[in-house]
C-alpha cells in the first residue's frame, strides 16, 4: 500500500513539474517576443509592418507624424491646446493660406511644418496663456496627393507624406494584379506649363538595379499607370 502511494505521489511530481516548465517556456517566449517588438518601436518610433498593406493603410489613412510635410491648402489640422478647449479645434487651411484660431485670430499656415506651426501658434498664445502648451497634428492631407491606377491591388489616391518614388506607390497600391504588364508602366505628369508627359518605368528592369533613374521620384498630381 505504501509502495502504491509512494509513486502515485511521484507521478503527481512528476506531472507538476513538466507543467511548471511548459508555462515558463510559454511565458518567456511571450516576453522576449514583447520584448523584440518594443526594441524594435523604440527603434523606429513605429510599430514594425508585416506586409506593404498594412503601410498602405497607414499612409492612406491621411495622419502624418513626419515633421517634413509642408502644410497646404485645404489640409485639415488638429489644434491643441492643454486645458484650453475653447481654443482647441480642427481647421482646415484656407485657399490663402492661412487658419483662424480663437485669440490668435488668423494664422499663416501654409508652407510651414507641423512643428514650426506649433512654435508660431505657442509665440501668439503666450500674450493670452502662460506657458501654453500647444500640439498640431496632421489630420487629413489634401493638398499633396498622387493616383495610382490599373493593374494593382488597391487602385485610388495617395498622400504624399514624404518622398515617395514609382517602386513605393505600388508597394502602397498592394502590388500587381496577375494579368499586370509590369514593364510597360508610366507616369502622367503635368508639367509648369501645362504639358502632359510620360515617364516610362520597366519594373522588371529597375529592381534589378538597370534602369534606376526611371524609377523618379512622385510630385503632386502625379498618376501612376499600370496597365
Amino acid at each position: 500500500m505504501n509502495l502504491q502511494r509512494n509513486r502515485t505521489r511521484h507521478f503527481y511530481i512528476v506531472l507538476s513539474t513538466a507543467l511548471l516548465l511548459s508555462l515558463t517556456g510559454l511565458c518567456g517566449g511571450r516576453a522576449n517576443a514583447a520584448s523584440a517588438n518594443k526594441k524594435a518601436i523604440q527603434k523606429t518610433g513605429e510599430a514594425p509592418h508585416d506586409d506593404p498593406q498594412s503601410v498602405g493603410k497607414q499612409v492612406r489613412g491621411g495622419l502624418s507624424s513626419n515633421d517634413q510635410y509642408i502644410i497646404g491648402t485645404e489640409d485639415v489640422l488638429q489644434i491643441n491646446v492643454w486645458h484650453e478647449p475653447e481654443i482647441s479645434s480642427l481647421v482646415s487651411v484656407r485657399p490663402d493660406g492661412k487658419i483662424s484660431i480663437a485669440l490668435v485670430g488668423d494664422l499663416t499656415a501654409s508652407g510651414l511644418t507641423p512643428s514650426s506651426l506649433q512654435s508660431a501658434l505657442t509665440e501668439k498664445l503666450r500674450a493670452y496663456i502662460s506657458n501654453p502648451e500647444v500640439s498640431v497634428t496632421m489630420q487629413q492631407i489634401k493638398s499633396k496627393n498622387f493616383n495610382i491606377l490599373g493593374e494593382v491591388q488597391r487602385p485610388g489616391s495617395y498622400p504624399l507624406v514624404h518622398s515617395i518614388r514609382v517602386l513605393d506607390a505600388i508597394g502602397l497600391a498592394g502590388g500587381f494584379r496577375d494579368f499586370a504588364k509590369s514593364t510597360k508602366i508610366y507616369v502622367l505628369r503635368r508639367t509648369s506649363t501645362g504639358e502632359i508627359i510620360h515617364i516610362p518605368f520597366n519594373y522588371k528592369q529597375v529592381i534589378k538595379g538597370a534602369q534606376d533613374t526611371e524609377n523618379v521620384e512622385l510630385k503632386p498630381e502625379d498618376t501612376v499607370i499600370v496597365p
